[in-house]
């Protein structure tokens, strides 16, 4: 998860393959949420009461105080800058029901929900941006990121091809590869490659080729592209050449920093990583994502405390929502996982049941934190 994400690090990460029951137990976690918590095409489970359906998989918020809010989009997205992600998420869900069609309103709605650590509503949200507007390079690679976060590597590649066919900066490189032409129905590759994904060498080559047109400069969407890429074949240090590239032309982007800090995790380089989340926190206090992150590399590196007061710090954003009814709603199923494993290696286990119950204020008054 950046997480870039798995269980490791989105790109995001976690790295240790030694400790096998922690991960054991971190993906049954895992597995229950997505039992629970969402619904493919083919389930029928009960819809939580305070959302309604949208077409694909997106849920609303039936009790948003900001249903009919004025310039929602407008407040949405300065909510979203400042790192108030659970009430830009509010804004920003009024603002696609107040006109569907607002295919900006999709895309700031789907990186917001990214951030918030809500990865399968990114997901939807940057889908029907790009159904209403198929040309929208920066929901092309948002979505590569969320896809490659959720383990979804062949619908990344072919994300990343679409920012390639719709860039006009690079898509004459395809004029000599006919095979990568067309819809991915019709495409006919042949080899498989041994990851399970058989764009993915082919796709890599392209960006390669990309950057060498580019060699005299560096485009930091293009070596974020090549990043995301190389966190899907495993080839950790060149993602991390990839996003220190991009980070020459943007030291600013927090999104960058989380990046280079989950390939870094995923590389086994935990404190390096925390070094980079650190930055990515100093430059977007409210990165909620990132502060997830940091977490886990804290678990990574036996640092559970730590761990756990990261996790409820990221907690405690989320709740705070304007309206105090959704306030629970809104925080992340993951994080609650990710803060119970974290307890459960305290040995305090009044805080781990605490956990189980969901009493975020008894947890923050243990670890001294600000409600």
């Amino acid at each position: 998860m950046f997480y870039l994400m798995s269980y490791r690090n989105c790109i995001t990460v976690i790295s240790p393959e030694s400790d096998t029951e922690f991960w054991d137990k971190m993906q049954a976690e895992w597995e229950e949420l997505a039992r629970r918590n969402w619904l493919t095409e083919n389930d029928q489970q009960q819809i939580p009461s305070n959302v309604s359906p949208y077409e694909k998989g997106y849920y609303f918020h039936t009790d948003n105080p900001f249903k009919d809010w004025p310039n929602a989009f407008e407040e949405g997205l300065r909510k979203s800058r400042e790192g108030e992600l659970p009430n830009a998420v509010l804004l920003l869900e009024a603002a696609v029901l107040q006109d569907p069609q607002d295919s900006e309103a999709w895309l700031v709605l789907g990186t917001t929900q990214a951030e918030n650590e809500n990865e399968q509503a990114a997901i939807v949200s940057l889908q029907r941006c790009l159904e209403l507007h198929p040309n929208n390079l920066q929901a092309l690679m948002a979505l590569a990121v969320s896809l490659t976060n959720t383990g979804m590597r062949q619908d990344a590649c072919e994300a990343l091809l679409g920012w390639i066919r719709h860039n006009p900066k690079y898509k004459h490189l395809l004029k000599s590869r006919t095979h990568l032409q067309g819809s991915p129905g019709s495409r006919k590759l042949s080899y498989s490659t041994s990851n399970g994904c058989p764009l993915l060498l082919e796709v890599k080559d392209l960006y390669l080729d990309a950057a060498q047109q580019n060699s005299d400069t560096i485009d930091p969407d293009l070596q974020t592209g090549l990043g995301v890429l190389y966190n899907l074949s495993s080839e950790f240090n060149k993602a991390v050449e990839a996003f220190n590239a991009a980070l020459s032309v943007r030291p600013e982007d927090y999104l960058l920093w989380n990046r280079l800090g989950a390939t870094l995790a995923n590389g086994d380089r935990s404190e390096e990583a925390v070094e980079a989340y650190n930055k990515a926190l100093e430059l977007q206090p409210g990165f909620i994502r990132s502060r997830y992150n940091l977490g886990i590399s804290f678990i990574n590196m036996g640092a559970h405390r730590e761990a756990a007061s990261n996790f409820l710090t990221a907690l405690g954003q989320q709740r705070k929502s304007r309206s105090r009814q959704l306030s629970h709603q809104v925080m992340s199923g993951n994080i609650w996982a990710a803060l119970r494993i974290a307890l459960s290696m305290l040995d305090q286990p009044e805080l781990f049941q605490a956990a189980n119950l969901g009493d975020l204020d008894l947890l923050m008054r243990a670890f001294n934190l600000d409600m």
